[in-house]
Formats: structure tokens, sequence, C-alpha cells
């Protein structure tokens, strides 16, 4: 099975270099985790959003899209769960 493209907005790659490295280096396992299976256990489709989930990496959230079609994982930002649906 072809795997899909992981794509980052800017704002999330900032997301990610703002993060400690220790939590920063989990996020990036997950994300390139997504490339073979974009819908992991754990992962909770958002409401009333079409094809947008989130991950859940300790208090951090990942929140992406997914088109199946393209194969495409498109990462939109990555936030403290505080933060993470405003």
């Amino acid at each position: 099975m072809k795997e899909y493209e992981i794509t980052l907005a800017s704002s999330a790659e900032k997301e990610i270099n703002s993060l400690p490295k220790s939590i920063q280096k989990r996020v990036e396992k997950v994300i390139d985790s997504l490339k073979d299976k974009p819908r992991p256990r754990g992962t909770t489709k958002l409401k009333g959003k079409e094809d947008v989930y989130r991950i859940r990496i300790g208090d951090y959230r990942v929140i992406y899209t997914v088109d199946d079609k393209k194969r495409i994982v498109d990462v939109s930002y990555v936030r403290h769960r505080s933060k993470a649906y405003v």
C-alpha cells in the first residue's frame, strides 16, 4: 500500500520548533507514523468538521486533515491542549 504524504502548515512547523526538545521528538515521531496509518488508535474525528482529526500526545494535540484520494495528511497545527480548540 502506498504511503500518505505528510504536509505541515508553516505555523505547525513553528509550533513544533517551539516545543521542548523531548516533546518535539515525540510529536515528530507520531506525525511521521501518520504516513502508514493516518487514523491510528486513539485518533478522534473532530465534530462539525469534515475529515479533521486530532491525536493526543501528552498535553499537546496535533490537528490534521486526511485526503484519502490524494493520500495526503496535512498537519494544521500542534498546540497545548488548552489552546488547541480555540
